[in-house]
């Protein structure tokens, strides 16, 4: 792979999950590609997992100074960015009466500001004609019992894609958002639940989709690289849901 020849991607939350897997597949098509990642241990994870040549960063997502560092380590190794997939974000889950405000300030600057910052600091870099993605969740758009507060961060950036559709159209920017259902990642591991709760949780969840089953991080990547390729020059502002068919039921 000629590093200026090829195609660059940036992933936020790349370090495990939907991010990795995608990072894994843009690779596998012929892309340069780039990490971020906040936590040590996935971060060391990732670079024995992903490919040495996929660049993996740490960095906050709620830290602009951060963001900054980013683009200017996207600009110095490739230039240019053809994809931005900015997948960064966290969940917690919990009755409205077990919120502070620590916490609730911690989810939107980690899912929104972090997020939004990144697109802003990298928007330079971004050729004309390339994809930015946000990871969003069917959270924002269904009700799910304790989820309240995620909704609302993730929600925020679902009401920014129609927008930056449109800001972003003159330079051909395309600007789309995935939404997953209950996909198998590591993020079930990441709350208070234990281990056989978790169990019993995603037996109940997987029985009530049409297809049975969890998703995987794979094939959400899929759907990104999908979005990311010029080939679907035509889609923008959309948000794409990928459930197993969890909108179809009550």
């Amino acid at each position: 792979m000629t590093g200026a020849a090829a195609p660059a991607a940036l992933i936020t939350g790349g370090t495990s999950g939907i991010g990795q897997a995608t990072a894994r597949l843009l690779y596998q098509r012929g892309y340069q590609v780039m990490v971020t990642g906040q936590n040590p241990a996935t971060i060391a994870a990732a670079r024995e997992a992903l490919p040495e040549q996929v660049v993996v960063l740490r960095a906050d997502a709620r830290s602009l100074a951060d963001a900054d560092r980013v683009a200017g380590e996207v600009r110095d190794r490739f230039g240019a960015l053809d994809v931005l997939f900015l997948n960064a974000g966290i969940t917690r889950p919990g009755p409205v009466e077990s919120f502070d405000e620590a916490t609730y300030d911690d989810l939107f600057d980690v899912n929104v500001k972090g997020q939004f910052f990144t697109l802003q600091k990298t928007l330079p870099l971004l050729r004309d004609g390339a994809s930015v993605i946000f990871t969003v969740g069917i959270g924002a758009t269904r009700g799910i019992v304790g989820g309240s507060v995620t909704a609302a961060s993730r929600g925020a950036l679902l009401a920014m894609v129609p927008s930056l559709a449109l800001e972003l159209a003159p330079r051909r920017i395309r600007v789309n958002a995935v939404s997953p259902g209950p996909i198998d990642t590591p993020i079930w591991a990441k709350n208070a639940l234990s281990a056989e709760t978790r169990a019993e949780v995603a037996r109940t969840v997987a029985a009530r989709l049409p297809l049975g089953r969890f998703g995987t991080a794979e094939e959400v990547a899929e759907l990104v690289a999908f979005l990311a390729s010029p080939a679907v020059g035509y889609i923008t502002g959309e948000n794409i849901t990928i459930g197993g068919g969890s909108g179809l039921t009550t």
